[in-house]
């Protein structure tokens, strides 16, 4: 059976940006050239979706010809403000990405052209609701960077080059409605760079496969949430497997985000538009979420998702102000100043809905250490908050080969109980790393709705018995592992050696037997 369009779509786009990172790379790192390629591909993006819109517009209002990248700038004009307060932006069309890249080769000053245009593309927000949400998403596509050659006509050569590649992926039109190709790009891209780039990609970027596992759990039994939430989004692609896995228009009022770190953040906005989510439709915030959390005043969230950095350094108790913050201050005890995880995992308990459900990809220190850490996992085991903790194999993130968890907070639990699931053998090799197959995820999602005792898989533990258990909330404590080592009769065993033993006898007394007689024949 032959692949469908968008099978083969996809494989061709994969194709065509394995061979633009490979020949346009030269002397840029891989990490740093993403920044570059993600750029111009958003560049594109905005280009084609913007033209989308004003045509159709003026089409089903009776010019059926129209074409906005054909209009003058000055006939353009007269739509800007009613586009922004629409769309978030605003480009003229001398200014669209297939104008910019047919006079590219012939324009000497193309640095220039390009800085104008990114520029004039921010400024277009300036004033208007979607003024944050397009501030300094171009800050990383220097354009005048020595990266890219050491002489503005080489930087050119080399902007031209990226131009006519990013202009020659085969995304389709937006009229055929493959856009999706353009967010399948993106993913395809950070995958990519992620896995060369070891743990600096790893840091803020969850393979799909775990992504969506995780969004799964986080909206199991619902066919809607009112907004999902990540405060350690990096690229923003866990929050975007709400998109596949409900719909867009089941987040009721969209994608909430936090990211520390400036490139990832501006990452983060770029793969919003770049999945056709508007900018009214997603609050990504830049600043650190233990310290300075942005979305303070709103209401609780009925998703949250979260792969936060492992036991990284925090305030902690060298801060007075943070025992008094309402997120941590219910435990009694903060989390160690070496090890932020708890943290991370108290401040999504405080603002989850009473509905809702938080899934996060845990150090799988945090559920066997003590000290702070087990009065925290005390506070959160008496007050029922723990639904299932799920032991993931290892090796399937980038840049670490260690086997991560997975706790899942509740707080409107139907029993007094933990699911422990151990879902350490649920992998295929691909490549080098593990991958959780369809059919791996599906297990685990049935373990987690049925809620039911399989031997060597799933165990309902009750809070009594984890309390019994020092708080120890590590898989390996509940759900036993299966013996496979082949069982031995030993009688049979013993019956067997001792025939060998024999027959090596038997064989011995042959031999010196032989030995004998050829010495007797020689003399």
């Amino acid at each position: 059976m032959p692949p469908s369009t968008s099978e083969a779509q996809r494989a061709e786009v994969h194709k065509t940006i394995w061979r633009i990172a490979n020949d346009l790379r030269g002397s840029v790192d891989g990490w740093d050239f993403k920044s570059y390629v993600l750029g111009m591909l958003f560049y594109r993006f905005i280009s084609e979706n913007l033209t989308s819109y004003i045509n159709k517009l003026e089409q089903e209002a009776g010019e059926k010809d129209f074409d906005y990248s054909k209009i003058s700038d000055k006939d353009a004009e007269f739509g800007r403000k009613v586009t922004v307060d629409e769309k978030g932006f605003y480009i003229l069309p001398s200014e669209l990405f297939a104008n910019v890249r047919k006079k590219a080769k012939n324009d000497e000053n193309l640095n220039e052209t390009l800085e104008r245009v990114f520029n004039n593309i921010e400024g277009s927000a300036v004033g208007s609701d979607s003024e944050d949400d397009l501030k300094g998403l171009f800050d990383d596509l220097d354009v005048n960077s020595q990266k890219l050659g050491p002489t503005v006509a080489k930087r050119n050569e080399k902007l031209v080059k990226l131009l006519e590649a990013i202009g020659d992926l085969p995304l389709g039109n937006y009229e055929d409605n493959s856009i999706d190709l353009f967010g399948d790009a993106y993913e395809f891209l950070m995958t990519m760079y992620a896995s060369q780039a070891g743990k600096s990609g790893g840091e803020f970027f969850t393979p799909q496969e775990v992504s969506e596992v995780l969004a799964r759990i986080a909206v199991a039994g619902k066919t809607q949430v009112n907004k999902v939430y990540d405060p350690a989004c990096g690229s923003g692609s866990l929050l975007l497997q709400f998109a596949k896995v409900l719909g867009k228009e089941n987040v009721r009022q969209g994608f909430f985000g936090q990211e520390v770190n400036l490139t990832t953040y501006n990452l983060a906005r770029i793969n919003m538009f770049l999945h056709d989510v508007n900018y009214e439709k997603f609050n990504i915030a830049h600043g650190d979420t233990l310290t300075d959390p942005l979305h303070w005043d709103d209401e609780p969230f009925e998703a949250i998702v979260s792969n936060p950095p492992y036991s990284i350094k925090w305030d902690g108790d060298a801060n007075p102000l943070l025992i008094n913050d309402p997120r941590f201050a219910p435990a009694g005890v903060l989390a160690p100043k070496s090890a932020a995880d708890l943290a991370f995992t108290m401040h999504m308990l405080s603002w989850l809905a009473v509905n809702g459900t938080a899934a996060i990809v845990e150090f799988p220190g945090v559920l066997y250490r003590g000290g702070a850490e087990q009065k925290i996992r005390k506070y959160l085991i008496d007050n029922n908050y723990i639904d299932t903790v799920i032991q993931l194999p290892p090796d399937l993130f980038f840049g670490t080969t260690i086997a991560t968890c997975v706790i899942v907070l509740k707080k409107s639990k139907k029993d007094n109980s933990v699911l422990f699931i151990d879902a350490s053998t649920l992998f295929t090799r691909v490549g080098n790393k593990n991958k959780l197959m369809p059919a791996h995820q599906q297990k685990i999602l049935e373990a987690f709705a049925s809620r039911k005792d399989e031997a060597h898989f799933t165990k309902l533990v009750s809070a009594a018995a984890i309390e019994e258990n020092n708080y120890n909330i590590s898989v390996s404590s509940y759900v036993e592992k299966e013996d496979t080592s082949e069982a031995i009769d030993i009688t049979a065993l013993n019956a067997r050696i001792a025939e060998i033993v024999a027959r090596q006898s038997d064989l011995r007394t042959q031999i010196d037997a032989i030995v004998a007689d050829l010495e007797g024949s020689a003399v």
